[in-house]
């Protein structure tokens, strides 16, 4: 059994945290410095992260081999199965036409472009990042936004800003997955707690935007369609979070957003709305339209539903990890004694969210007579597509596992237990900055996740809270991704050298709302400690 130190270079903590930072400093350099595709970046961390693990820390090669290889299959599966089948969805509605009248439907609700704001940039690009996510929402919401006459550099701003509230339950709750996957903490608690920090934060998010478009006047003119958006999104989000889980905590709460939105419409005129645009498209073939996802909800919900659950999880083939599984040993402070390193790899084939949304997949393609020739090369584009994603995911859950095995996470977390009383306000700002370096949520889990239950478990809070409040500051680091500023840019046709001056733009906003949640975070940890689950 090989012994974990948390000291190794020169017998200084913080020299060898700095060893260990290398890694992430490695990601920052060839995203924000050298501006290379985040799959690059991720594997030179990788790289970095195998190398110092080895050198440094005096892992055997042949674990960190292992543990390499063990974080990658937790990346592909559940993780990248997920993020697979969520897009087939999506690329299914895309082809058949369905999408088209999806946008159609929303576009022709109203000519306000304040309330077009709350419905496109910030509900429905929820829904679409509660079903798919990466990228996809800024990119379908922005280009629907500039579609309609709005200038290229407040729609990819206002996309980018409102891109925040579902971004933790993203892709079926993808971010949620890999959180509980890195931490081995109780998903129904990562949820709810997240669901906790993230849903104040959609409270306010819709008046916050009518604030960025035009002052007060935009807000006192929007007050009722901001109110109503806010408050559907938030309590949604807080309920689903708490008493269902994290797969339906981003799709259900922008459903329910909308359709408060529409019922208000039907009852009060926003100032200066011209006349309504009628749709070019019958009730029915709406509601055939938005069929894929109305069953990808009812699927997500079968899932989940404990009897169900119990059921698909009898089929988990459960096996210790080669070379690795109990090899580690962890020692004090990080453990109260010398203990093994457990490495157990659930193969959940059937209860994992991605088959539900497989399932969803085959279901839409019957009701929207999609034929299995035409289903197999939908297949094959995303794969292509999705390549490159997939393998950055596994990479960065690879850097997140070595680092984790051999002690370097140890290591930094043993440093930021220095702040003491205020970690729960920098934890959050970690999280921030884990979204910033690598464009996700999900990445940024499996590079901070367990950083922050050992240092709560150091400092005596609450690993649970830490853990997630990792995931919610994350949420509004999305906004300054370079990732998401480069496809908002892409997707309204502004020219490539304004993405400097978008940057700049969300940073001062990003940085406001990220002090917000680190806030909330401090009050969980200290005056509310009851509320955390």
């Amino acid at each position: 059994m090989w012994p974990q130190t948390y000291a190794p270079v020169a017998g200084s903590l913080y020299v060898s945290a700095l060893v260990a930072m290398l890694p992430v400093f490695v990601v920052l350099i060839m995203l924000g410095v050298l501006r290379k595709p985040a799959w690059m970046a991720a594997m030179s961390g990788f790289a970095v992260a195998a190398i110092t693990s080895v050198a440094a820390y005096g892992m055997p090669v042949g674990t960190a081999i292992s543990s390499a290889l063990y974080g990658a299959a937790n990346g592909m599966m559940p993780i990248g199965w997920i993020v697979f089948t969520a897009i087939l969805l999506y690329k299914v509605t895309v082809d058949t036409g369905k999408f088209e009248i999806i946008k159609d439907s929303l576009g022709g609700i109203t000519q306000n472009r304040s309330i077009q704001a709350l419905l496109i940039a910030f509900a429905f690009s929820g829904f679409i990042e509660g079903a798919a996510g990466f990228g996809t929402p800024v990119a379908i919401s922005a280009a629907m936004l500039a579609g309609m006459g709005f200038p290229p550099f407040l729609a990819a701003s206002i996309c980018l800003l409102a891109n925040t509230a579902p971004v933790a339950f993203g892709s079926i709750g993808t971010p949620m997955v890999m959180l509980q996957r890195v931490t081995n903490l109780p998903m129904e608690a990562l949820s709810a707690n997240t669901g906790r920090l993230c849903a104040p934060i959609a409270l306010i998010l819709p008046s916050y935007l009518m604030l960025v478009m035009g002052g007060i006047p935009a807000l006192r003119a929007a007050l009722p369609a901001s109110i109503v958006c806010g408050v559907a999104f938030a309590v949604t989000q807080f309920l689903i979070s708490s008493y269902v889980g994290p797969s339906l905590a981003g799709i259900l709460p922008a459903i329910v957003c909308m359709a408060g939105l529409l019922l208000l419409l039907k009852f009060w005129t926003p100032v200066g709305d011209e006349k309504k645009v009628p749709s070019r498209h019958s009730s029915g073939e709406i509601f055939l339209a938005w069929s894929p996802y109305l069953l990808l909800v009812i699927c997500v919900l079968i899932w989940g539903y404990p009897t169900t659950k119990a059921i698909l999880e009898k089929a988990t083939i459960t096996f210790q990890w080669p070379g690795l599984h109990n090899i580690v040993q962890r020692v004090p402070p990080i453990t109260p004694v010398p203990a093994p390193y457990a490495a157990l790899y659930p193969f959940s084939y059937l209860s994992a969210p991605g088959t539900s949304c497989l399932l969803a997949v085959i279901l839409s393609c019957l009701v929207l007579k999609v034929s299995p020739p035409r289903l197999a090369r939908l297949v094959g584009a995303t794969a292509k597509q999705l390549a490159l994603p997939l393998l950055t995911i596994a990479s960065v859950v690879a850097l997140a596992f070595i680092m984790n095995y051999s002690g370097q996470t140890a290591t930094l977390g043993l440093v930021v237990a220095g702040t003491g009383a205020a970690f729960p306000f920098f934890g959050t700002v970690l999280g921030w900055l884990g979204v910033f370096l690598t464009g996700s949520d999900t990445s940024a889990n499996a590079l901070f996740g367990t950083l922050q239950m050992v240092t709560a478990t150091q400092l005596g809070l609450s690993p649970v809270l830490m853990a997630s409040a990792n995931s919610a500051g994350g949420v509004l680091g999305k906004m300054i991704s370079l990732q998401s500023i480069a496809v908002a840019a892409a997707a309204t046709g502004m020219p490539r050298t304004e993405e400097s001056t978008l940057l700049r733009f969300t940073l001062k906003h990003s940085i406001f709302l990220t002090c917000i949640m680190g806030l909330l975070t401090l009050m969980f940890a200290y005056v509310v400690p009851q509320w955390v689950r």
